[in-house]
């Protein structure tokens, strides 16, 4: 266990910190390790009812560890522990609440379809650069993203790769509210309590109705996502792109 993913549990609330500030909360393969840990974790607890995410400072959190990412394409193997943490989050049966409070990058904006609920603070900013760096997008986000805004403007935000702020986040229905970036948490945590008061198994029920149209094309477009992303980092494109981040 380290430092960089922080889990806390207080009053039914599994609180799930992204805390790597110095490099804006980039995700390694061991911290996506940690949090699918904590999630399963939290599957067979019957004490903790809610799972917040959230990050730190300015950040939820930019992606993916570049270095990290680089080093581990040239050794030759592939994000088992992001594949872990995808599926973990895309069949968590407990109510998943998020709390963007800055940068959203690539997962960071992807991991966000796997929560029933998501405040962003007025600052956040969010972006899916997957094809900027010759890569793919992942967390079944292909599908997600046309059922949620329509074919051309998951084409926009996925072949362009732009940034986007918070209103903008709100308006596509990423995000179900905007708050300024200091009562961000303690307006999420109304929200939270708002969950807790109600009956955990009518509420763990009706998520499950929620999803059980999608849960068998969400699981087939995340295998299949990361299939034709596992070839994509191995390829030319890919790996030009991490050897000029990395000066090589």
């Amino acid at each position: 266990m380290t430092t960089d993913i922080l889990t806390t549990t207080r009053d039914g609330v599994l609180t799930i910190q992204m805390n790597r500030p110095g490099k804006k909360n980039a995700l390694t393969q061991a911290m996506y390790a940690e949090m699918a840990h904590a999630l399963q974790t939290a599957a067979t607890d019957d004490t903790i009812r809610v799972i917040l995410l959230t990050g730190t400072a300015d950040s939820f959190t930019s992606g993916n560890d570049l270095t990290d990412f680089a080093n581990l394409t040239q050794a030759g193997g592939g994000p088992r522990p992001a594949q872990q943490f995808l599926e973990t989050i895309s069949t968590a049966a407990k109510p998943i609440v998020a709390a963007v409070n800055g940068l959203a990058v690539g997962i960071g904006t992807t991991m966000l379809m796997h929560c029933d609920l998501v405040y962003a603070a007025d600052t956040a900013r969010f972006r899916l650069p997957f094809v900027n760096l010759a890569l793919v997008p992942e967390a079944a986000s292909s599908l997600f993203l046309t059922h949620l805004i329509g074919y051309r403007k998951a084409a926009e935000l996925l072949m362009l790769g732009e940034w986007f702020d918070a209103a903008t986040a709100h308006e596509l229905r990423f995000v179900n509210a905007i708050y300024p970036a200091a009562d961000l948490l303690a307006e999420t945590d109304k929200h939270i309590a708002k969950l807790l008061a109600l009956p955990p198994e009518a509420l763990r029920l009706t998520k499950q109705l929620l999803r059980r149209p999608f849960a068998p094309a969400i699981a087939e477009t995340i295998a299949h996502e990361s299939d034709v992303f596992q070839q994509r980092l191995q390829s030319a494109e890919a790996q030009a792109v991490f050897m000029k981040f990395l000066g090589g």
